[in-house]
């Protein structure tokens, strides 16, 4: 099924070496497909996701709430992810909901 839109989200990794906190950022993407949502680690069928929502913290990203069967998954985006939501409303809810 074909690719309706794309969101940049930010994996944040900490560890303690050496006695010192590290904290690496690794920058990934959110796919959202007619039939599923894919992440890095992760894929939702769309059948599973009741909704998306977002929590601005900041001055332009914030959290992106993945609202599933199993949960809500968050994601640190570092924009504003009104697009892809409205993407997914728009596009799926309408013919799953």
């Amino acid at each position: 099924m074909g690719l309706l839109a794309v969101q940049p989200y930010v994996k944040v990794q900490r560890q303690i070496i050496d006695g010192e906190l590290v904290s690496e950022e690794e920058e990934r993407k959110i796919y959202l497909y007619q039939d599923r949502l894919v992440t890095k680690h992760r894929e939702f069928p769309i059948r599973d996701i009741s909704d998306l929502s977002f929590r601005k913290m900041g001055d332009e990203g914030g959290l992106l709430y993945v609202h599933t069967s199993r949960g809500i998954f968050s994601y640190t985006v570092p924009s504003s992810p009104e697009s892809f939501i409205k993407a997914f409303r728009v596009h799926i809810k309408k013919e799953y909901f």
